[in-house]
């Protein structure tokens, strides 16, 4: 453990972060997976599902965590699958 204060305060928010940018990460990737296993099966809520992943896709990308292009290589492989 860190001695100096601001160090400490580092630790605590960077502990923080690391719980909001895991839990986001997990989204999008249920959401892509929720999608994927939908189309897979020939489910009747496709539609909805493929909205949420590409917001989700979306959200991850506006707030940092993966690549703006990752997020379009994602979108536009899940807008493939879904035209299929």
């Amino acid at each position: 453990m860190p001695i100096i204060k601001s160090a400490i305060e580092r630790v605590k928010t960077n502990n923080k972060a690391n719980v909001r940018n895991t839990a986001q990460m997990s989204a999008m990737r249920t959401a892509v997976k929720k999608f994927e296993a939908a189309k897979t099966a020939g489910a009747d809520n496709v539609d909805d599902l493929y909205l949420a992943a590409t917001s989700a896709v979306d959200k991850a990308a506006s707030k940092g965590l993966i690549k703006r292009n990752k997020a379009a290589r994602d979108k536009s492989r899940m807008a493939a699958r879904y035209a299929k």
